[in-house]
């Protein structure tokens, strides 16, 4: 497994399994079945409802903890300092550990500098080894990232061959910060990878899938993907895109597919942030 490294240190693999609508009944069995394919990054959140299911299935696997790199997000209802530390602390119990490898804020609204002191702490005081943020466009990561003392180590976005996030990437690079793609492979009933030609022409040579050549463009960007499946044999094929790389020819061509930079949810629309405000207030 290729990784990248974070702007601490850390190692992080560059392709993981996302558990984003896997049922707390199948988080368990999907999960097991994920780690023993071979993944070894697992990426939940406190609203998936399933940090339960992903806990059971670490402390059965047989792989040492600190081979995993487990991921979870802070909700918007446990915006704030005192609320997000409880949340930290609710996530390690279900999630069977004493840290987690990468702990986000999931949304930028609601109180996000109490949760972020609320996670600096939880970094200092090693119940996570890396912090960082989900969703924030680049004018609100911009504006976060000079109001805090430890700077997004990750942001984690709505990425893949249609949405390529190319306008926030230098503002991330200026703070050190990596990228994490959330809908690698364009999202539940999208046809935006398994219907492109494009992808179907290009991974042919390489005797790969369009989904297959969809990840190994993200990964070779040094893009974090987090493809997710119930079935075991579609996880193989998922993790399978290590033995090629893209040409330059190959990536540029990909990267004329692209549709709408930032993506397909308006994180800064009025309407959206009102109506997950009062939703989970």
């Amino acid at each position: 497994m290729e990784t990248l490294t974070l702007s601490n240190g850390v190692e992080m693999p560059l392709l993981g399994y996302g558990v984003y609508l896997v049922s707390p009944e199948e988080c368990e069995r999907c999960v097991s079945d994920a780690i023993s394919t071979g993944y070894r990054l697992i990426d939940t959140a406190q609203a998936y409802f399933n940090e339960e299911g992903v806990g059971a299935a670490v402390a059965k696997c047989r792989v040492p903890r600190n081979e995993l790199f487990i991921v979870t997000k802070v909700w918007i209802s446990n915006a704030g300092e005192e609320k997000a530390a409880l949340s930290i602390g609710e996530s390690l119990r279900k999630l069977r550990t004493d840290y987690v490898d990468l702990l986000l804020i999931h949304q930028p609204y609601g109180d996000v500098y109490g949760s972020w002191r609320a996670m600096e702490k939880a970094y200092k005081d090693g119940k996570a080894r890396a912090i960082g943020v989900s969703n924030f466009q680049k004018g609100r990561f911009v504006d976060f990232a000079m109001h805090t003392d430890v700077k997004p180590m990750v942001n984690q976005l709505q990425c893949n061959v249609a949405m390529q996030q190319d306008g926030i990437r230098p503002y991330l690079d200026g703070y050190g910060t990596k990228m994490m793609a959330w809908g690698p492979l364009g999202g539940q009933g999208s046809d935006i990878v398994s219907g492109s030609e494009t992808l179907k022409r290009i991974g042919a040579k390489y005797g790969k899938t369009a989904q297959q050549t969809a990840l190994r463009w993200l990964t070779q960007r040094g893009i974090v993907a987090i493809p997710k499946s119930t079935h075991r044999e579609r996880m193989r094929q998922n993790i399978d895109i290590f033995d090629f790389s893209l040409t330059d020819g190959d990536m540029a061509e990909i990267a004329k597919l692209n549709l709408h930079d930032e993506g397909n949810v308006s994180f800064n629309d009025p309407a959206f942030i009102k109506m997950l405000l009062d939703t989970y207030k």
